[in-house]
């Protein structure tokens, strides 16, 4: 309130209206300091757990690098083309697609071997069915045995044998080269000696030879 008598154009009316003003209120001086401390505060987590989170990664990534040269056994290995440096992370990574490769080919070599013995137990269960066979059929024959033939018959089986097998090579197998003659016989063996072509075989030229005699 001015004081009677007082004009509103004297100054000390115009600083008292001043300092009454609201606009320098100390609460609001505050209010905007607290806001803008709180923003730099959040500005400041948020550099800090970008700072954190790209420290993981990196820490994860150099986890699994120490793994592949623990697990990998190439990178264990003194490699003295770089001494006694540390493995970059471009060799460790070639020497892990290398061992993977060498892996996979000692699978595949497994793998056929696997075939291969396979192949064989298969060929063993086929002579014991023949063998069972021939001694059910001497148990239920048992003056069999006392035909027996000469040598001379003997002789004649294998050559038959011989000779059946021997058409099959002849035509199966190429002189071009000696590479080529090679892969012929391999292939040759695989095809035309398996357990039951042998078994068709023999069979066959027993009959033959029974038939001659008989």
């Amino acid at each position: 309130m001015t004081e009677p008598g007082a004009s509103p154009e004297d100054p000390w009316v115009k600083v008292e209206y001043a300092f009454s003003d609201n606009s320098l209120d100390p609460d609001d001086e505050d209010s905007d300091y607290q806001q803008e401390s709180y923003k730099e505060s959040y500005k400041d987590r948020r550099r800090r757990a970008h700072t954190q989170a790209e420290q993981k990664r990196r820490d994860a990534i150099k986890r699994g690098y120490d793994d592949l040269q623990t697990i990998v056994p190439t990178c264990q290995q003194q490699d003295f083309s770089i001494g006694s440096q540390k493995l970059s992370k471009a060799i460790v990574l070639q020497k892990t697609i290398d061992y993977i490769q060498f892996l996979h080919k000692e699978k595949k070599k497994q793998e056929e071997e696997v075939s291969t013995l396979r192949k064989d137990v298969t060929a063993l269960k086929i002579m014991k069915v023949n063998y069972e066979q021939i001694v059910k059929a001497h148990q239920d024959n048992p003056h069999e045995g006392e035909d027996q033939v000469s040598d001379q018959v003997k002789f004649n089986v294998f050559q038959g044998i011989m000779d059946s097998l021997f058409q099959s090579f002849n035509a199966s197998i190429s002189v071009a080269s000696f590479q080529e003659l090679s892969a012929c016989v391999f292939s040759w063996i695989e095809e035309h000696c398996e357990p039951q072509t042998l078994r068709e075989i023999v069979i066959g030229v027993l009959h033959q030879l029974k038939t001659q005699l008989y």
